[in-house]
């Protein structure tokens, strides 16, 4: 494997540009058009895909874009040779995912305030446990990840 690191390019940009050239061979591939726009954050790649024809809701579908994002993730470190921490957003599929959790904390909340004393949420990945995990300290109770592997979720309680 070649490092494609070069001084006046970080690897984070490049990790991005991996990611957006095999997003846009799968979408050659089925035949559908989208825009890609690329943004880093706190060391972290996100890749928005868009199509103003709607043509994209298929691939929009959370199993669908959790399954591209850990392709992209596999093509990006099979070239680079380092772990890929991509984030894909196909379609608003994140901002869809963001409110699913938000109501999730929202009825655990409720859950606690009507007297129990912990609340569990269901098995996610690590990013949407840490959206979690900020949305709970936001609402003033606190949460820790349990369990193992497919099966680590957050549990909430009072502060």
């Amino acid at each position: 494997m070649s490092d494609i690191t070069t001084p006046e390019k970080p690897v984070v940009e490049d990790e991005g540009d991996l990611a957006a050239d095999y997003i846009e061979e799968l979408l050659d591939i089925a035949d559908l058009d989208g825009d890609l726009e690329i943004d880093v954050r706190n060391g972290r790649v996100y890749l928005t895909v868009t199509a103003p024809d709607g043509k994209l809701a298929a691939l929009a579908k959370q199993d669908v874009v959790r399954s591209l994002q850990e392709l992209t993730r596999l093509a990006v470190q099979n070239r680079t040779g380092g772990f890929s921490r991509l984030i894909l957003d196909i379609a608003g599929s994140r901002d869809a995912r963001q409110q699913e959790l938000i109501a999730l904390v929202d009825g655990a909340v409720a859950r606690i305030e009507g007297g129990a004393a912990k609340a569990s949420l269901p098995a996610m990945s690590s990013y949407e446990r840490k959206l979690v995990h900020d949305l709970v300290a936001e609402r003033g109770f606190v949460s820790e990840s349990q369990g193992e592997g497919a099966d680590r979720h957050t549990v909430i309680s009072r502060a």
